[in-house]
């Protein structure tokens, strides 16, 4: 018996943040399928495909914005089924990877909790993981599957370009951990020059800037980050900046966590501007006019339709999302 295949590629989104999931598949030319999911009156969830995807390349897009857990643990039920339902391969979109930061022991008797969720993930029945900027590269090597690590960099340096076509720019790192990616900031923007901040953490999710390494008096400053949590870093540094004679101080981060007082914060602090991406949703009270939101779809579309057609996806970043 002699069969032919064909390759199959469905498109699955949780309810964490299914704006960005229907702006994927719009740049794909498909339309998103059909996925029951619900939960119980005692709150566990239930989850079931509604169309055949046997044989399919399944794709679950679920970014981990809050309620962070409940996300997760969405997912994983939604890759579980799907491994039930015999799909070839599922593919775990994380546009925002949940507990990135817990990536190591910092302290004794804590837990790892970024690699714990890889084995979840892998666990669960994925068969590919892809996320984008992730707080640390080492993460990568928490997974025995391959994780295709994306990059907002070229969307958020285009930006920059787009906004301040004539000025020299200084790129600065609000920690001295945040310098490499600085660097990456400083390469694709050949005229920057750069500049990093001292900081100490007195405890989580409190942070203060020490001092300023480089010269940025009278010049137009962009602190990078992968992330903004509670803004108490970037405005932190964005004082610091200021009061060594910076021009103007503009933010520049991939990932709008944005809890507790962080929008209040970053309105009433001396940042011009907060340009980020949609991997995760801006909070519903969030009304900060400072805040610009670039797409972060055409790249994840774009690496979906790479992995399906087994084409390179580091092609796509000229090798710049390692």
């Amino acid at each position: 018996m002699e069969v032919i295949t064909k390759k199959r590629m469905q498109v699955f989104s949780g309810r964490g943040y299914p704006e960005l999931a229907t702006e994927v598949v719009d740049h794909l030319g498909m339309r998103l399928g059909s996925v029951d999911i619900h939960e119980f009156s005692n709150g566990e969830l239930y989850v079931r495909f509604q169309e055949n995807i046997r044989g399919s390349d399944v794709f679950l897009i679920q970014t981990h914005c809050s309620p962070v857990n409940g996300n997760i643990w969405e997912q994983l039920i939604m890759i579980d089924a799907a491994k039930r339902a015999s799909a070839k391969r599922i593919i775990a979109v994380c546009p925002y990877y949940g507990y990135a930061r817990a990536d190591r022991k910092a302290r004794s008797r804590e837990a790892i909790t970024a690699r714990l969720l890889a084995d979840m993930l892998t666990t669960a029945g994925a068969t590919r993981v892809v996320s984008v900027d992730l707080h640390t590269g080492q993460i990568q090597g928490f997974f025995d599957q391959p994780l295709d690590h994306l990059t907002a960099l070229p969307l958020l340096v285009g930006w920059l370009a787009e906004r301040f076509p004539d000025e020299d720019l200084v790129i600065a790192s609000p920690d001295a951990g945040g310098v490499k990616l600085a660097s990456k900031y400083q390469a694709m923007l050949p005229r920057a020059e750069l500049a990093f901040l001292a900081k100490t953490r007195e405890s989580h999710n409190v942070a203060r800037t020490l001092a300023v390494v480089g010269d940025v008096e009278g010049r137009t400053c962009v602190l990078v980050d992968d992330m903004i949590d509670t803004a108490g870093t970037v405005c932190g540094a964005a004082d610091a900046l200021v009061d060594r004679g910076a021009a103007r101080v503009v933010v520049a981060a991939t990932h709008p966590v944005l809890s507790g007082p962080a929008c209040e914060r970053l309105s009433a602090s001396s940042i011009e501007t907060v340009v980020v991406t949609n991997t995760m949703p801006l909070p519903p009270a969030c009304n900060c006019a400072k805040i610009e939101v670039v797409s972060v779809a055409p790249i994840v579309a774009s690496t979906m339709r790479a992995i399906f057609e087994d084409e390179s996806v580091s092609e796509l970043f000229d090798d710049r999302n390692q």
